[in-house]
């Protein structure tokens, strides 16, 4: 940061009119600067080389070198700073944005589409980037050794484990969350005997995307979620963009519960919201209901965590130290819900050994049919 407490951004896109947007965007904001521009990856790393800046935005799509080979390289260069990715809503954007929080960007940020006018456009932009911008900067702040006088107050004693056995378990992710889903879903055992129920907050044309990069590195089965489909143990369902996920009372002793997608009103600005998933499995399982709150902007997933807890369910937190940024996480550890608060690289293994390795059940009958 500069003397006087800005943030400096870099912008690393090849185009000049989202250039001219993301300059505007940060120029209106007094706790920012520009650190400079550049066209395409190779220039990003020469400017980065003779002055870091302390945010990078960096374009998905570029001549020379693109978003993901620059963001390889810097971190390959041990460079630490936040990167936001600016992707635009395609497949193929989508599938190098996913990549690339996957390989250690921080957030995404969509390019802006269909407004009337420049002026729309960046307050459009404006909307979605100076929130994770500055996010991200508090965290990196956050994450730096406090003096003593200034440690924050400890949170409450943490409750109890239930001592119910786990019929499920219910994730919910945000800023960071590629990238943690891709640590903890491969540390998750082949015949995992619980049904995993998963909320990102992401566009529809990402979610698709980010299931089946997950699967193709997971023992689980990892799925968009449908309507209809049954929660059936060993498999990963991750809400669809754009749609809420609840999990619904089998209509039948024995069978499984079933997913149900809608388009209710967002909750905490979000659709998928972590809220309506952890409601939905806390009255579907009850104290079977395992709930883990993993790295994430904002506190969407405090009221689902609490309605777990009220119905005798457990709640696990991911820690300040390896989240990206401690918003959603942090608030319910210190809300003192959280029974306890682990490292992204340890939580698989708590959530084994509470669920206890079990035989693979079969799946549910008419499973293959309805995916």
């Amino acid at each position: 940061m500069t003397a006087e407490g800005r943030t400096r951004v870099l912008i690393v896109e090849d185009s000049a009119v989202m250039r001219s947007l993301l300059r505007s965007v940060i120029l209106s904001d007094p706790a920012l600067e520009m650190a400079g521009t550049a066209a395409d990856g190779a220039s990003a790393l020469d400017c980065v080389h003779l002055q870091p800046p302390d945010l990078i935005l960096l374009d998905v799509e570029m001549p020379v070198m693109d978003g993901l080979a620059t963001l390889r390289e810097l971190r390959a260069r041990r460079h630490t700073m936040p990167v936001i990715m600016c992707s635009s809503l395609t497949q193929r954007g989508a599938r190098v944005t996913i990549e690339a929080l996957a390989c250690g960007a921080c957030d995404y940020v969509a390019k802006p589409t269909g407004q009337q006018n420049r002026e729309a456009a960046t307050r459009a932009l404006a909307m979605e980037l100076l929130p994770r911008i500055h996010a991200l900067v508090r965290h990196a702040s956050a994450s730096r050794p406090a003096p003593r006088s200034l440690l924050p107050i400890p949170a409450p004693p943490p409750p109890a484990q239930s001592s119910a056995k786990p019929l499920a378990l219910a994730i919910g992710v945000s800023t960071g969350g590629p990238a943690a889903l891709d640590v903890l879903l491969p540390q998750l055992p082949a015949g995992f005997p619980l049904p995993v129920l998963i909320v990102q907050h992401m566009p529809e044309v990402f979610t698709r995307l980010l299931a089946e990069r997950l699967s193709r590195r997971c023992s689980l089965r990892v799925l968009e979620a449908a309507d209809g489909m049954p929660a059936a143990a060993g498999y990963a369902y991750i809400a669809r963009g754009n749609w809420h996920l609840q999990v619904v009372a089998a209509a039948r002793p024995g069978a499984p519960a079933t997913l149900h997608l809608n388009q209710e009103p967002p909750e905490n600005h979000c659709r998928p919201a972590v809220d309506v998933l952890f409601r939905s499995a806390a009255r579907v399982y009850g104290p079977g209901a395992l709930a883990v709150v993993l790295t994430g902007m904002g506190c969407d997933g405090l009221a689902g965590a609490r309605a777990v807890r009220d119905l005798g369910g457990a709640v696990l937190a991911q820690d300040q130290a390896s989240s990206t940024v401690w918003g959603m996480p942090g608030a319910v550890a210190q809300a003192g819900l959280a029974y306890k608060v682990l490292p992204l690289s340890a939580l698989a293994a708590e959530i084994v050994r509470v669920v206890g390795h079990l035989p693979h059940p079969a799946p549910a009958p008419g499973f293959a049919r309805m995916v």
